[in-house]
């Protein structure tokens, strides 16, 4: 077996005990040094885990013996502690989005790249077993040239208000899996955004300026056309589907549910409804994701999700908000002239 890399965990909510427990339990060549939050609940889960506990975030990046950190605390902290964990020489794996500033990615990747360590994004769907297949089939040309990519995104149920106001917003806190799954899925740039969308679940999410329900649609440097449909709340469980149609064929992947049996009676055909929230639906895609980022340090592989693949989805989203607002398309050129996306493709990923 190979060497087990010693890591932290930094936030213990509820992505970040996923992060633990997998680490735990489920990945063989890693073990938990240390874990903080601020959470006096948060320290009795590492503690009953035997993990140590602490209250200061540095105090896991400046750990001796840790050598990646996981970062799973609230958003704008993610860029500080990943430029102060990189001029540490500590590895890196932080949860989407890396930021909601491109010039804060930018500083981000720029400590990463001056200090040579490695960043990975917690993009967990790039890791779903169904939609890396679709990948893989899009990649090895069995659909032909891509034209049409279809993403359908729903929640179950709608956040609480005291959520959406610190969320960052649908684009860049739900659909920004979509936007990185729209690249992932083609090996293609995005290059222009336009989105029609409005507060149909719930109208007091409009004092924050947003919104529940979205249709996105994507132009992509080769000028294929991309369409994702986000909502809040669909009653029947977590809908979560994707197509990729082009000139030779179609790859798509369906909702997972808990059987997959189907009778039928004098009423019609009956069917499981999908997984209902996504740590059913995307259980086995988190454990895959952080044993990429273990095994990438490891094997001293390249990140397979890096500060290039967190700016462009935060720039796709950070479009979106921007047409939803003035009600027309925005070409992401437009944000920033480092966006250098015309005619581009993407590097290899798993």
């Amino acid at each position: 077996m190979s060497r087990k890399l010693k890591t932290g965990v930094i936030g213990l909510g509820r992505i970040g005990q996923i992060h633990l427990s997998n680490l735990l339990y489920h990945i063989p060549n890693a073990e938990v040094v240390v874990a903080s939050d601020v959470s006096d609940a948060a320290h009795e889960f590492a503690v009953d885990a035997g993990v140590k506990a602490v209250r200061n975030a540095e105090e896991v990046i400046h750990h001796p013996e840790v050598e990646a950190v996981v970062i799973c605390a609230p958003t704008p902290q993610h860029v500080p502690y990943t430029v102060v964990a990189a001029r540490a020489g500590k590895h890196v794996f932080c949860e989407k989005p890396l930021d909601v500033s491109l010039d804060s990615i930018e500083t981000a990747a720029e400590a990463v790249r001056e200090n040579n360590i490695k960043l990975m994004l917690g993009f967990n769907r790039r890791f779903d077993a169904n939609f890396s297949r679709v990948r893989s089939l899009v990649q090895e040309g069995k659909i032909g040239e891509p034209h049409i990519v279809k993403i359908t995104s729903r929640d179950p149920a709608p956040p609480p208000l005291e959520y959406v106001k610190v969320s960052g917003g649908l684009f860049l806190d739900m659909s920004i899996h979509d936007f990185d799954m729209a690249r992932y899925l083609t090996g293609v740039e995005v290059t222009e955004v336009y989105v029609k969308g409005d507060a149909l679940i719930d109208k007091r999410i409009q004092q924050y300026d947003d919104i529940d329900t979205a249709v996105i649609v994507l132009t992509y440097a080769n000028g294929a056309i991309g369409v994702i449909d986000n909502s809040r709340k669909a009653v029947y469980g977590y809908d979560q589907r994707v197509e990729v149609f082009g000139s030779s064929g179609v790859a798509k992947a369906e909702n997972n549910t808990p059987d997959n049996a189907v009778y039928f009676d004098g009423e019609g055909g009956h069917s499981a409804l999908p997984l209902h929230f996504f740590l059913e639906r995307y259980e086995k895609a988190y454990r895959s994701c952080i044993q990429a980022f273990v095994d990438c340090v490891v094997n001293d592989t390249p990140s397979p999700v890096d500060a290039h693949d967190g700016l462009m989805a935060t720039a796709i989203g950070i479009a979106a908000g921007i047409s939803l607002r003035e009600g027309r398309p925005v070409r992401l050129e437009e944000l920033t002239g480092k966006l250098q996306v015309a005619g581009s493709r993407l590097h290899a990923a798993p």
